[in-house]
Order: structure tokens, then C-alpha cells, then sequence
């Protein structure tokens, strides 16, 4: 249905009928057609955070380098496998203030789990001291470019330069960047 029309279009009948149950149905199960939403991008989370082993830190021997390309991947996996639900909420979250909500919580959540990894990371070299702040802005920024956003994947462009530009930004914003490029062969 999203990639048909926009949320904020659609009606919890047409929900109702293309899920094919009654819409009495659906009000036993769902409050709202947020409620589905809320649901999904919780699903999301969960799997976020089975992928990342609850968001641990920098195994033994592994790079900042390693570690920052091994997190992307993860969020563009759930990205991938919750498309288009995740980029239709973060395309809707400026003009739906139930989807901001949603996404905010979701946000804060990630927020506060990566904060805490950065801080216990004795290789930490943040380029602010204020580190929700830097990593709120990282995670935006991770969040657009995996919901393809042109503003920050550009029109008709590869999306995969992108993302390894986003790994590079985590990289450099909390590790300082020595192991930004790969070595030249």
C-alpha cells in the first residue's frame, strides 16, 4: 500500500480490505492505523537491536573501521527487510506528527544504546563533547540515506556510495578517522 500512496492517504478500511479482514477486525487487534505502524517499527527495533547483540561493544580485535561498517550494515539490513514501511515514516515524519512521534521514540532509543557504547569505548575519540547530540545527528543522517532520501543519496544515484560515506561519517565523528580509507594495495 505505500509504495501506492502516502500514510497520511490511507484509510484503516483500505487496510482493513487489502489485509483482508473486517474492519472490526482490525479495531480488536489495532487502536489506530498508527498502532500498525508503532508494531512495525517496534519489530524493527527488536531486530536492530538481535543483530547488534543488544547494541554490544567493539568485539576483541575488531577496528573502529570494522565495527562502524558492521552497524551500518545492520541498519540497512532492517532498512532493507522493513522497505518501505522505515522510509515511509521517515519521508512522513515532517508532516505527520503521529509518525514523528513513533520515529522519535524509535530514534531516542537507538540514541541512548549508541551513547552508552561510545562511552565505554576506550578508543573513543568523539569530535564533540556533546555525544547524544553527535550521535542524534549521525543517526539522522544514517536513517535518511537508507530511506534513499535524495537530499542525501542524490537523484538516480547509487544509494551504496552513500551508505559508505555514512560509515565513514561514524567513522571520523567517534573515532577520529585513522582507518577512514581502506589501505591501497
Amino acid at each position: 500500500l505505500l509504495q501506492e500512496r502516502s500514510f497520511a492517504d490511507l484509510s484503516v478500511s483500505t487496510i482493513s480490505e487489502r489485509a483482508g479482514v473486517a474492519r472490526s477486525g482490525f479495531y480488536f487487534y489495532f487502536d489506530s492505523k498508527y498502532a500498525v505502524l508503532a508494531v512495525i517499527v517496534a519489530e524493527a527495533m527488536a531486530e536492530l537491536d538481535k543483530l547488534t547483540h543488544h547494541y554490544a561493544p567493539r568485539e576483541q580485535g575488531e577496528t573502529p573501521a570494522q565495527f562502524a561498517k558492521r552497524m551500518v550494515g545492520y541498519a540497512a539490513l532492517v532498512y532493507s527487510s522493513h522497505d518501505p514501511i522505515m522510509g515511509a515514516c521517515n519521508l512522513a515524519r515532517n508532516t505527520d506528527a503521529q509518525i514523528r512521534e513513533i520515529m522519535d521514540d524509535f530514534q531516542d532509543t537507538v540514541v541512548d544504546k549508541i551513547v552508552g557504547l561510545v562511552k565505554q569505548d576506550s578508543g573513543a575519540r568523539p569530535i564533540s563533547d556533546d555525544i547524544p547530540a553527535l550521535v542524534r545527528t549521525l543517526t539522522a543522517a544514517t536513517a535518511m540515506t537508507l530511506s534513499h532520501d535524495s537530499a542525501f543519496v542524490g537523484r538516480g544515484q547509487d544509494p551504496a556510495t552513500a551508505v559508505e560515506i555514512v560509515e565513514r561519517l561514524w567513522l571520523s565523528a567517534l573515532w577520529g578517522g585513522d582507518d577512514v580509507r581502506p589501505h591501497a594495495e
